[in-house]
C-alpha cells in the first residue's frame, strides 16, 4: 500500500470523507493502452459485460437502467473480492473520468478511473480507497490483493481495447 500511496495520481477528484492518506486500504494502478480513450471508456461503462472479461466481477446489475451501461446517475449491484457491493456513480465525464462509491457491511470505498489521451494512446489510472473492518481484513489477509486484482482488470481492459 505504501508504494501505491507514493505513486497516487494528483488529479483524482476524491469525494469528501475520502483521502488515500486516511484509507484503511488503497491501491493505485495504471496502464497505457494502444487505443483511443473513447474505446476504453465504452468498455468501462458497459458494466454488465465486465464479468465476461474481468474475472473478479460477478453478477453486475444496473438498478436504474436496463441498457447495462453506466451513466451519470447509475446505481449498480455487483460482487467483487467475494463481497456484494452496492455502488453509485459520483463522477461521470465521458472519455475522461468515472468514479463510484461502493458500500457493503463493514466497507465504504471509492473507486476512480482517469483516462488521459497521450499520443494516440490512453493512459489509464485507477485508484481505490476503502475504509472499514472489511477493508482492514482485506489489507491484513492479503496486503497486495486489491492492487493485483486491479492490475488484472487493467491488463484485461488493455487486451480487449487493443483487440487482442
Amino acid at each position: 500500500m505504501n508504494d501505491d500511496l507514493a505513486n497516487r495520481f494528483s488529479d483524482i477528484h476524491w469525494p469528501d470523507g475520502f483521502s488515500p492518506d486516511d484509507a484503511d486500504l488503497f491501491a493505485h494502478n495504471e496502464v497505457f493502452i494502444d487505443a483511443p480513450c473513447s474505446t476504453v471508456w465504452q468498455l468501462l461503462i458497459a458494466a454488465e459485460q465486465w464479468p465476461q472479461w474481468y474475472p473478479n466481477s460477478h453478477d453486475v446489475h444496473i438498478l436504474n437502467d436496463r441498457t447495462g451501461v453506466l451513466r451519470n446517475d447509475s446505481r449498480f449491484q455487483w460482487t467483487t473480492f467475494g463481497i456484494d457491493i452496492l455502488s453509485e456513480i459520483f463522477e461521470f465525464v465521458p472519455d475522461s473520468r468515472i468514479g463510484w462509491y461502493g458500500d457493503a457491511p463493514g466497507l465504504h470505498a471509492y473507486h476512480a478511473w482517469r483516462l488521459l489521451d497521450e499520443s494516440n494512446r490512453c493512459h489509464v489510472i485507477m485508484e481505490e480507497a476503502a475504509k472499514g473492518p472489511a477493508a482492514i481484513e482485506m489489507r491484513n489477509s492479503d496486503p497486495d490483493g486489491m492492487h493485483q486484482a486491479h492490475d488484472l482488470w487493467n491488463s484485461r481492459l488493455k487486451l480487449l481495447a487493443e483487440g487482442r
